[in-house]
């Protein structure tokens, strides 16, 4: 007899078809095969109580606080260990009960409906002087041919901007933005690019967009997260996809010391609340950005990429631009100009933990990466 370990990572419906499982069988046994760690914050003791002997009678746990038995305290943090058949039990169970875990019951069951994204990859264009990485910056004589480039490369989506967001940077009048993008985006239109990929605007300004917009891009960038009334307007106008991205206050102090209690919790419900406002303004076509760097210290960063999964209960894609950033300076001293490897390390974890959108100065090896990663999720034991 042999044996072998399967990774977390591996197909393992795959497998079970190798191994001439019954077909119902399949589907039951795959929902044993899935750990989930999810973290609650601030359950009443009742509700603790409950949960934790619910959890035991359908096999999963629940790691409460050690002075959870003394009582002191209303209100507790825990960790629910459990596989998605016991997820499912537990939805049921906790559906019926008192102390707010009904409401965890429709949290819980909000994170089993994940739905599935392909990855894309987002090709990074700067159309200044002064963003961090200079071999991303592009002027009127290079910006087309390094467009094309991007799309022969295996770019999905192209992200042109016009005013530089790093930490410390100072914005720019909205006629010298406009002045910066006008062409690049009038060359793109001209040249039918758009047919070939999606193109989006890096910018909050509604007058910008809409010229982007009316040139065939189909996608605003908004790091300023859904501030500005007006653009949103323009949003629901051209019924365009929308970026939805959390800052920590503004690119010239984001990163004074940015504080959370909990950065997972805390952009959720950032997330939340700019939803429901997206959508009263008629805006569902979303995409979340955590905001790698923007008000983040490398510890915030970290726990976001390990975390992603936590943000896949809004059924929305989640994009993810760590390329070439300070974090990684932060973990082993480099220049940005050699950056790469680490960026590829950092998204291909993005990518196993729920992202499926890449935010990249480099798509070629982005694009390469992600045809090995997909390699490695299939089956192969013949």
């Amino acid at each position: 007899m042999t044996t072998y370990r399967i990774s977390s990572n591996i197909n393992k419906k795959e497998i079970l078809k190798k191994i001439g499982s019954d077909i119902v069988g399949i589907d039951i046994m795959q929902k044993k095969m899935s750990l989930h760690f999810i973290f609650i914050k601030e359950l009443k003791l009742e509700a603790l109580i409950i949960l934790k002997q619910d959890s035991l009678s359908v096999g999963a746990d629940l790691a409460t606080p050690r002075d959870a038995i003394t009582c002191i305290d209303k209100l507790y943090d825990c960790m629910l260990i459990a596989n998605t058949k016991q997820l499912e039990l537990l939805c049921k169970k906790e559906s019926i009960q008192p102390f707010g875990l009904k409401n965890l019951s429709n949290e819980l069951k909000q994170y089993l409906s994940t739905k599935y994204f392909s990855p894309k990859i987002m090709g990074i264009i700067n159309t200044n002087r002064d963003s961090f990485y200079e071999k991303s910056r592009f002027d009127d004589s290079n910006t087309i041919s390094q467009i094309r480039q991007m799309i022969d490369d295996g770019a999905n989506i192209i992200d042109i901007g016009g005013v530089s967001s790093k930490p410390n940077s100072i914005g720019v009048s909205k006629l010298e933005e406009m002045k910066r993008v006008r062409y690049t985006i009038q060359q793109i239109y001209q040249n039918k690019l758009y047919d070939k990929v999606i193109f989006s605007i890096d910018s909050s300004d509604e007058d910008v967009a809409k010229l982007a917009l009316d040139n065939g891009f189909s996608m605003i960038n908004d790091i300023n997260g859904a501030k500005n009334d007006k653009l949103l307007e323009i949003v629901k106008q051209y019924k365009a996809k929308y970026i939805l991205m959390h800052m920590q206050n503004n690119p010239k102090s984001m990163q004074d010391n940015p504080t959370y209690s909990n950065v997972i919790i805390e952009i959720e419900e950032f997330f939340k609340d700019r939803i429901k406002k997206l959508n009263s303004f008629g805006i569902e076509d979303i995409i979340l950005d955590v905001g790698i760097g923007f008000g983040k210290k490398l510890k915030h960063n970290l726990a976001l990429i390990k975390n992603l999964k936590n943000f896949e209960k809004f059924k929305l894609e989640i994009l993810i631009g760590a390329s070439r950033k300070s974090m990684i300076n932060d973990i082993k001293s480099t220049l940005p100009e050699d950056r790469l490897p680490a960026t590829l390390a950092i998204h291909q974890n993005a990518l196993l933990n729920g992202a499926s959108i890449l935010r990249v100065h480099d798509v070629k090896e982005h694009s390469q990466m992600i045809s090995v990663v997909e390699a490695l999720s299939k089956t192969y034991y013949e």
